[in-house]
């Protein structure tokens, strides 16, 4: 199973913070395969660090590319075709980061990991 880290899960697994839910800490800790990260949460925590709205992910965003290598997670770029599936996705969803995410995790057949039960009915696979 392919792993596409949620945002809000790639931060708890760098702060090991105890929202991480055991399952899907358990999950990153034992992946078999390459757990992948999102060029769209590098923006999400970019922005969200600058306008002062995520300030416990400052150090992460600081050394985002080196913790990423570390940790030995890999670099999920956003295609066209994500994209283009993100802004035709039929769901009322708005934020952009979110709809980033499960376009990606569609497109290329991931698993989310992220709390998000809303994102089960937008036909994703999520581990949490």
């Amino acid at each position: 199973m392919s792993l596409l880290l949620d945002t809000h899960a790639l931060i708890w697994w760098f702060l090991d913070a105890p929202p991480l839910s055991p399952a899907a800490r358990a999950a990153i800790a034992t992946a078999s395969e390459p757990i992948l990260v999102s060029a769209a949460s590098a923006f999400e925590i970019s922005t969200k660090v600058r306008i002062g709205k995520l300030p416990q992910a400052a150090a992460l965003d600081d050394a985002f590319e080196d913790f990423l290598a570390v940790q030995r997670f890999v670099h999920l770029p956003i295609s066209v075709r994500h994209a283009r599936r993100a802004g035709a996705l039929p769901i009322p969803h708005c934020d952009p980061f979110d709809r980033l995410l499960i376009a990606q995790a569609l497109v290329e057949g991931l698993t989310l990991v992220s709390n998000e039960a809303a994102f089960d009915g937008f036909g994703v696979r999520r581990l949490w």
